[in-house]
């Protein structure tokens, strides 16, 4: 019987120890993926083993698969139900009565990253704009960005940004790439005079993102990337860290404890609808977290839309990215999710 990557869902798993450690390629003989690199279940133990050091027998917590799938997004296949996905975890421990226990995460120091965010965001917004005193560990942060940067392989090939036309005109080449300076507003990621290029995935996530009206006519620019880009992905952390590259149990706790959490708000507070009059001080937060993975070298930063479906890019250097295909659409309708506001 043989395993593959395909039947945890890791990065880690897939791009390094499983390749490194495989002797075969076939068919999965769990998940039944095909032409994949194989192993034997039981050569995986060391990783799983302090893995699971993270956590400790309780009668009253959940099973270990449970906890796997829910804080390391691990097992995530369609194709391997709890029932295979014990089996093989069995299989990985050589221990058919661990699989049948229950337990909780161990005790461990919350992360203050968290806390100490929301002081920084807090004297930011309403106190020092440029010279903030909060204590933040900037270095700690730098590191956990380095576990989120998008594969080039996952990036698309290109990129969509959209404008509303006005005055039935079409906007010529020159006015679909970022304002001039002295026009470039305070956006999501962008302080007020430094241009960012915000683009979409899509079309259809481009257009979603100006919010156009039916009847409007919207201007779409296709880009395409010029070189690999050093994108830091906010979407979705909790499926981009591998926790076997770690091989210290106490940074594991504390990536569970909640450094992967505070990554996640991170991603959320670039992607929460901001209403326009409070735009220039519900930005600064996001804007300055910008400034500092930029500062750190990366060319930009993937967020999810939160109008539709699709990623959204805001790169710092538009200078990366070619103009190509400029086209027209004219809007057939859009629909308004809402749910009931309790206060």
């Amino acid at each position: 019987m043989y395993c593959c990557s395909e039947c945890f869902s890791d990065k880690g798993l897939k791009t390094q120890i499983i390749p490194e450690r495989s002797a075969r390629d076939g068919t999965c003989s769990y998940c039944k993926a095909t032409n994949q690199a194989l192993i034997e279940p039981k050569k995986l133990a060391e990783y799983f083993e302090v893995l699971i050091g993270v956590y400790r027998p309780d009668d009253n917590g959940k099973l270990l698969i449970e906890w796997l799938k829910e804080d390391w997004l691990l097992f995530d296949n369609p194709n391997l139900d709890q029932i295979h996905a014990n089996v093989l975890l069995g299989e990985i421990l050589d221990d058919g009565e661990i699989i049948r226990q229950k337990f909780a995460p161990s005790e461990l120091d919350q992360c203050e990253l968290i806390n100490d965010w929301d002081q920084l965001t807090i004297e930011l917004t309403h106190s020092n704009r440029f010279f903030p005193n909060a204590e933040f560990d900037y270095a700690r942060l730098d590191g956990l960005l380095s576990n989120i940067v998008l594969d080039q392989e996952d990036q698309p090939d290109k990129w969509y940004r959209a404008r509303i036309e006005r005055d039935n005109r079409s906007y010529e080449p020159n006015e679909m790439g970022p304002p001039p300076k002295r026009n470039a507003s305070h956006g999501r990621a962008n302080p007020a005079g430094i241009p960012y290029l915000y683009l979409g995935s899509t079309a259809k996530t481009a257009v979603a993102e100006v919010r156009p009206h039916p009847g409007e006519i919207v201007c779409v620019a296709e880009f395409v990337t010029e070189a690999a880009l050093q994108l830091v992905d906010l979407r979705n952390p909790r499926s981009l860290i591998s926790p076997f590259l770690l091989s210290d149990e106490s940074a594991l706790a504390q990536l569970r404890g909640g450094d992967i959490q505070f990554l996640e708000s991170l991603g959320q507070d670039l992607t929460t609808p901001v209403i326009p009059t409070a735009a220039a001080i519900d930005y600064t937060a996001s804007q300055y977290l910008c400034e500092f993975i930029k500062k750190c070298g990366y060319q930009g930063v993937i967020y999810s839309s939160s109008v539709g479906e699709g990623m959204n890019l805001a790169l710092f250097d538009p200078g990366r990215v070619r103009m190509g295909e400029i086209s027209e659409y004219s809007i057939a309708g859009v629909s308004v999710d809402m749910h009931e506001f309790a206060r």
